[in-house]
């Protein structure tokens, strides 16, 4: 898609979306006052603790801690992307999504122009199976690989024919050559200007998106020829670092998916599906990146990388440990599974079976100690000097990791190996996080922690906040909020940003604030807020309190700015201006 949401579209859609409409869809509501209550959808639980207030927009579970607004709700509920959970928002309205132009890139196209190449690629994909039937030896290869007629049929296994124009001919009579170049079914030689089919005499496998859409194919030689396996390359509808084959299988198959296993091929996936265990995925050709890990954290909490005994496979599961550092949660695992030499999940579960299979998973070993256990191979540490490295190694880990229980686990598990106290391996750290996900281009919300289910303390600067929003009329009341700006008091900065956005837009909702603050250091203390409910609606009430907030305030500014001075004036002296300041301050002391 070309460009950027605009900001006024998503909070438009906001305010015109009931999320007591999104949710109760999809979760019955009960009222409760004034609110709304059902048994959380995200954890089991017997007595509702999942509330949803249609003032504010926004819904809360007082157990799990899940939290936010309608489209956070369907990024949790359907996993869907954040883009996705827009889209889905404007179809109910009947709205189109807007983009802001901007540069175009060779991924970027219109929505016309999207949706005809997914039309395309599910014709294609019909295309491949109809050959499929008529190919007695591409049917036998499957059964001699242990494939079943409805496995296949499950993942839409095709066989594309040993021709050099076959999906031209087919798909060109509906669509034009470039589209056909688009998707990655022809390749253009340069010195000719000649196309021919890219995938010929193949086992093809379609690649689903998240929503079921065929955005690729991967395509596997039935003999010895190479390569074995080819697939789609980047195109403007598929990319190899953000998308899993068998992610929509597995949530559409799965009554419950909690866990994801990932593995490294095609056919590791759909064996293990055919043995009922319909919650595999691999990646297509490359390595796991932080978009996929992300992506699969937002569907399931426990995430178990199987992969070979071989270099190969402990190569795969180093790398995929590295990027998954920055995502880690203390309420995700993340674990890894190595099969002996030789083995794949594919021969594994044939060999073995379901039950043994998943035995094997759960007695995964947890990326901590797979982290722990690597470097302590890597180094010697029974010398000063192998100890030393090992810290060094992991330093440069530890820096990726957000602030947890599990960082603080690791690092006191490096202290006691080497000697070497907490404090100092703290110490020794090399580079701010923010750093990395910069280079790593990760969206802050990814990295993220979550937020703790403590009571909201309430400064004058926060029950302030806190009554905004609840009740965002309240910003009328103040006359001067830039002047809240210069207040040297912790917090003000936001409060003078949130009277100046309801000063804007006064129909704007918590809901709204919580998505224009989405991956900001403001997320976490606004939802936070957002919690806490007044104990009266009566505006005259929230009112009074309101300006005694900013009554306190302005007194506490006041006392800084005067201890300050007076700090200033017994050290090295004032100014003019700022003996004007100091006399004008003690005046209104008194």
């Amino acid at each position: 898609m070309a460009g950027h949401i605009p900001r006024e579209f998503i909070d438009d859609l906001l305010t015109r979306t009931d999320i007591i409409d999104v949710i109760h869809s999809r979760v019955p509501l009960k009222k409760a006052g004034r609110e709304y209550k059902a048994c959380c959808p995200f954890h089991n639980e017997k007595t509702p603790s999942f509330t949803v207030s249609p003032s504010k927009q926004f819904y809360y579970c007082f157990g799990c801690g899940q939290n936010g607004s309608a489209l956070s709700f369907l990024m949790e509920y359907e996993h869907f992307s954040f883009v996705e959970a827009i889209e889905s928002l404007a179809n109910s309205l009947g709205l189109d999504v807007p983009r802001e132009q901007g540069k175009r890139g060779h991924n970027q196209l219109s929505a016309k122009r999207s949706r005809d190449l997914y039309d395309l690629m599910e014709e294609a994909s019909t295309y491949y199976q109809l050959q499929l039937k008529s190919k007695p030896e591409a049917i036998q290869y499957l059964k001699n690989r242990g494939l079943d007629s409805q496995t296949s049929k499950t993942f839409g296994i095709g066989f594309s024919p040993d021709s050099w124009d076959a999906i031209k001919s087919q798909l060109s009579t509906h669509y034009t050559v470039p589209q056909l170049l688009d998707t990655g079914l022809l390749i253009q030689k340069e010195e000719t200007g000649k196309t021919y089919d890219r995938f010929r005499n193949r086992i093809m496998f379609p690649i689903r998106d998240k929503r079921g859409r065929v955005i690729g194919f991967g395509g596997r030689v039935m003999g010895d020829e190479l390569p074995k396996y080819l697939n789609s390359p980047e195109t403007p509808i598929f990319s190899k670092g953000t998308e899993l084959y068998g992610f929509y299988e597995a949530r559409k198959h799965t009554r419950k998916l909690e866990r994801l296993v990932v593995v490294e091929g095609y056919m590791d996936v759909i064996a293990l599906a055919q043995f009922g265990i319909s919650y595999a995925v691999a990646t297509l050709g490359t390595a796991t990146t932080a978009e996929h890990i992300s992506q699969m954290f937002r569907a399931v909490s426990d995430i178990v990388f199987c992969f070979d005994g071989d270099r190969a496979g402990k190569d795969a599961a180093w790398r995929a440990m590295e990027n998954a550092l920055p995502l880690l949660k203390d309420d995700k695992e993340i674990r890894f599974l190595f099969l002996d030499e030789g083995e794949d999940p594919d021969t594994q579960v044939r060999k073995s079976g379901k039950e043994s299979f998943e035995s094997l998973l759960d007695s995964a070993v947890t990326l901590t100690d797979y982290l722990i256990n690597t470097l302590q191979t890597r180094h010697n540490i029974s010398t000063r000097e192998g100890k030393a490295h090992l810290l060094n190694d992991a330093g440069k880990l530890l820096q990726t990791i957000p602030e947890s229980l599990i960082k603080e686990q690791l690092i006191t598990t490096m202290a006691k190996l080497t000697n070497v106290e907490p404090n100092l391996i703290k110490q020794h750290k090399l580079t701010a996080q923010s750093d990395y996900y910069a280079d790593q281009r990760i969206e802050p919300r990814q990295v993220s922690s979550r937020l703790s289910d403590r009571e909201v303390r309430l400064t004058p600067v926060r029950y302030a906040i806190a009554l905004l929003l609840n009740e965002p009329k309240l910003a009328e009341y103040v006359e001067n909020p830039e002047k809240i700006a210069l207040y040297p008091i912790d917090g003000v900065n936001f409060l003078a940003k949130l009277l100046e956005i309801f000063e804007d837009s006064p129909n704007l909702t918590a809901a709204n604030l919580i998505e224009r603050f989405r991956g900001s250091e403001y997320e976490a203390p606004l939802i936070n807020l957002t919690k806490w409910r007044p104990s009266t609606d009566d505006i005259t009430v929230l009112q009074r309190e309101f300006q005694d907030c900013l009554r306190q305030i302005r007194k506490k500014a006041h006392e800084n700015q005067l201890e300050s001075l007076l700090h200033k004036e017994r050290v090295q002296g004032l100014s003019p201006q700022e003996k004007n300041d100091l006399m004008i301050l003690l005046s209104e002391m008194h």
